[in-house]
């Protein structure tokens, strides 16, 4: 059961396994063995290590937007394939960032789940806990895998729907055949539900996985999936541990007071996106939804000059994770406003679309100047449906949930064609395009056959 852990190079890890399996098999950093039942807490309790998700479907979302060529040229070409739905995002023997750390991760938490309840002095309890949380952590990151790299759920074809690898173990010759999405999506509420009754209802910090984080990711599956029962009621019994809302009035006069990540009664289970400070123009479309007195608007987008000389831009910008220095993150794990969101939605979704409105105001009165602030109304469940796809809008911007939205909403009409322009060339993507579904760099697809490319 002993690992010890050192530094290897992908290249001489390839030579010595003789495998080309390589975009799992980055071993962990160390220098000792992984003995004790505390070592393997402390793993999760590495933010550095387990804390970032992904980036790219933030730049194809239509959060961001931009016609000023000066800021599209600064983007990396990665950054620039994300954003223009390429065909090829990474590039010949490159890396996918998102792809690479995701699994890297996952193969941390399959490794802590294999092996800490055989660790030694720590207490049934404790293992029992760390490899609830480990379930969590990998759960979520499928979450996100199967999202960015396949279909949106379907219940009529997600048996057959390529999802991506699902590791469930540490095992570096395991078969990286694509499982099917449905496959994908019952491994991950299968981590999720039976983590649940090993974890505190609440972290004490909430970078660690509770039963709060497993039950929000919950929401946010069912959701996805188009099962807006199930989502409400895990909406509702994490919403029943956790309700805290930052009332924004409290910090138009100074901005930079604001919680931190750490200390914020909105945050569940902080993960971030894999660009630690990115600088994000704000789609002008998404912009024309704040409303006069929406500080959401005032506080969290800047005007383009405020990112500095080397990173100006005309437009505005996302700015929240810029107030103040500890905030230097966007985080887009599970929160308090998301939650409500959800429920909202779910009631809309069931016919009980007069029952959502309360809710959506509830989050808005924090949001508001008060002298601003006016109650939603809707005529009809349509409409209803349209204010809280809005409000998920502002209140989720630039957390990279906007695509998994776009991919799911496309079949119902409830999204534009998008159309970008840069370096001269335009492009387009059309709701339900293969482009919704992120290209798996074909370094993996070389070393790795089985692996099935995405159709473009």
């Amino acid at each position: 059961m002993k690992k010890t852990f050192k530094t290897i190079s992908l290249l001489v890890l390839v030579l010595l396994t003789g495998s080309c399996r390589e975009y799992v098999e980055i071993d962990l950093v160390g220098q000792r063995e992984l003995k004790y039942t505390e070592d393997y807490q402390n793993m999760l309790n590495n933010s550095q290590q387990v804390e970032q998700s992904f980036y790219y479907p933030v730049l194809a979302s239509d959060d961001i937007g931009s016609t000023d060529d000066v800021y599209l040229n600064r983007l990396y070409t990665a950054d620039a394939n994300a954003y223009t739905w390429g065909a090829d995002i990474a590039g010949d023997n490159a890396e996918d960032q998102d792809w690479a750390r995701l699994y890297n991760q996952n193969y941390k938490f399959n490794l802590i789940a294999s092996e800490v309840l055989q660790s030694e002095r720590g207490t049934e309890e404790q293992k029992r806990s760390i490899f609830s949380q480990a379930k969590v952590h990998r759960a979520l990151n499928y979450f996100y895998l199967v999202n960015i790299y396949a279909k949106q759920y379907d219940v009529a074809t997600a048996t057959t729907d390529l999802g991506v690898p699902l590791l469930t173990s540490p095992d570096l010759f395991a078969s990286l055949q694509r499982a099917s999405v449905q496959k994908v999506y019952d491994q991950i509420i299968t981590d999720l539900k039976s983590a649940i009754a090993d974890l505190p209802v609440k972290a004490n910090y909430n970078i660690l996985a509770s039963q709060n984080a497993a039950k929000g990711i919950l929401a946010r599956v069912y959701l996805q999936m188009g099962n807006y029962q199930e989502a409400a009621r895990y909406a509702d019994e994490t919403l029943a541990n956790q309700s805290g809302l930052v009332n924004l009035n409290n910090y138009v006069a100074a901005p930079n007071t604001y919680p931190y990540a750490l200390n914020d009664p909105e945050e569940i289970f902080i993960k971030t996106l894999g660009n630690a400070s990115p600088v994000l123009s704000l789609n002008p479309e998404l912009l024309a939804l704040f409303e006069p007195g929406d500080l959401r608007g005032e506080l969290f987008t800047a005007d383009g000059s405020a990112f500095g000389t080397w990173s100006a831009f005309a437009g505005k910008g996302y700015w929240k994770h810029r107030i103040m220095s500890l905030n230097q993150k966007v985080t887009n794990g599970p929160n308090v406003p998301e939650m409500m969101l959800i429920k909202a939605e779910a009631l809309v979704r069931g016919g009980s679309y007069a029952q959502a409105l309360p809710i959506l105001d509830q989050l808005r009165k924090q949001r508001f100047r008060p002298q601003n602030f006016k109650s939603l109304t809707a005529t009809s469940q349509q409409a209803a449906l349209q204010l809280v796809i809005n409000e998920r809008r502002k209140e989720l911007m630039a957390k990279g949930l906007r695509w998994f939205d776009q991919k799911r909403l496309a079949k119902e009409g409830l999204v534009a064609t998008q159309t970008r322009v840069l370096k001269g060339e335009t492009f387009t993507l059309e709701p339900g395009s293969n482009r919704y579904v992120l290209p798996i760099a074909s370094k993996y697809i070389v070393l790795n056959p089985e692996i099935v490319q995405n159709p473009r």
